[in-house]
């Protein structure tokens, strides 16, 4: 049985990178300690086990010494440097997943000569952010009022998603690592991005946060793509102070989605209530915090106002923080491959395109479910 030689700090890289010690994985890979420790090498076999429970290309742990994984996109998140730390492996096969969709649905929309998008980077920083969070509004047809007629969150992120799917963006919304429910996306970490292109952008909302935060990621990230400023984000709670490019999408999406007329017709109806933010934020479908940091910024409160509450919210939300997982496998896949980018792959492969075992490592899909998913489609697939 061949073994091979892989330095110890390799292996010991490999586990902190997805998070684990040496000591954590002794029962996924029980000969570890001793590989490390060079009192036996590992075989090819159990180098790719390691390489799998650890999220490892297993090409890397052959390199002599780790190598400085850094984001493929630029990072934007307002959190401290401390808190970012090293990009964890869910985050990078998140990114780069996305960025592989996105390059193939461009070429595929290039080749059928589709037009580019003129709302892409049609904006500038030195524009208003109001103005452009009101255009973003036309653009995707949302009439005044219309959150408040949804009857809840998650209605109103699934509309407003596929609102932005109907002008072109591809917006995808999951909280683990394509269907990978042992893989969870952390909140902590990032709560959106967005990657940049003429014909196919794409928005990503992480969908492990709560769902009235979903909304104004999605809203967010949406002006990113406005602005033609492709990252990674990562807002604290829309805290003042942040980068020129996060308070600007934070300013648009803000407008995009609790409009100043709106906010200012509503706000005498609740002010005195005890729960006037959190009414507010019922009307617009965002979060309470969200809807506190507009009324700041309309100087409809103080800052010492938006403050208190602010860490009243986030103890409140941390004691009590928890995510729904679950639901109809093949409704997720709306979100999580999304209806804009998986129709494209579904007809490119009834036509001959492409072979459909592309089709699957494309959508994540394999066999049976691609064609359960490809017939909720609409594809009447041989």
């Amino acid at each position: 049985m061949t073994r091979v030689d892989v330095p110890p700090e390799m292996l010991r890289w490999a586990c902190e990178r997805a998070g684990y010690d040496v000591g954590d994985l002794a029962k996924s890979v029980p000969q570890l300690r001793a590989w490390v420790q060079r009192e036996r090498l590992p075989t090819l076999k159990q180098l790719e086990k390691l390489a799998k429970v650890t999220h490892t290309p297993l090409g890397y742990l052959f390199l002599p010494e780790p190598p400085e994984e850094r984001l493929p996109v630029q990072d934007f998140r307002t959190v401290p440097d401390a808190v970012r730390g090293r990009p964890s492996p869910d985050l990078l096969d998140t990114l780069h997943t996305m960025r592989r969709r996105q390059e193939w649905l461009r070429e595929s929309l290039v080749e059928s000569d589709a037009e580019p998008l003129a709302f892409v980077a049609s904006a500038r920083l030195a524009d208003d952010p109001d103005a452009v969070g009101r255009e973003m509004r036309r653009a995707l047809g949302l009439d005044a009022g219309w959150a408040a007629g949804v009857r809840t969150w998650q209605d109103a992120v699934s509309e407003l998603r596929r609102t932005i799917e109907g002008v072109g963006v591809m917006a995808v919304i999951n909280g683990v690592v394509g269907n990978n429910t042992h893989r969870r996306l952390s909140v902590a970490e990032f709560r959106g991005f967005a990657l940049n292109d003429p014909y196919a952008p794409l928005v990503f909302v992480n969908g492990a946060d709560a769902k009235s935060a979903q909304m104004f990621t999605l809203a967010h990230e949406l002006a990113h793509i406005w602005l033609g400023r492709e990252g990674l984000s990562g807002f604290e709670a829309l805290l003042p102070g942040g980068s020129d490019v996060e308070d600007w999408c934070n300013q648009a999406a803000a407008e995009l989605l609790a409009p100043e007329g709106e906010v200012r017709t509503r706000w005498p109806q609740v002010r005195r209530s005890a729960r006037r933010f959190e009414e507010l934020a019922r009307a617009f479908k965002v979060s309470p915090v969200v809807a506190a940091r507009r009324l700041l910024d309309l100087n409809l409160i103080d800052r010492s106002t938006f403050f208190d509450f602010y860490e009243r919210y986030v103890s409140r939300e941390r004691r009590g923080s928890t995510t729904a997982t679950g639901g109809n496998f093949y409704n997720n896949q709306n979100t999580r491959v999304g209806e804009l980018f998986a129709t494209q792959v579904v007809r490119a492969a009834m036509e001959g395109r492409i072979g459909f075992k592309q089709a699957y490592d494309l959508t994540g899909l394999r066999g049976g479910s691609f064609q359960e998913y490809a017939r909720r489609l609409g594809a009447d697939l041989p």
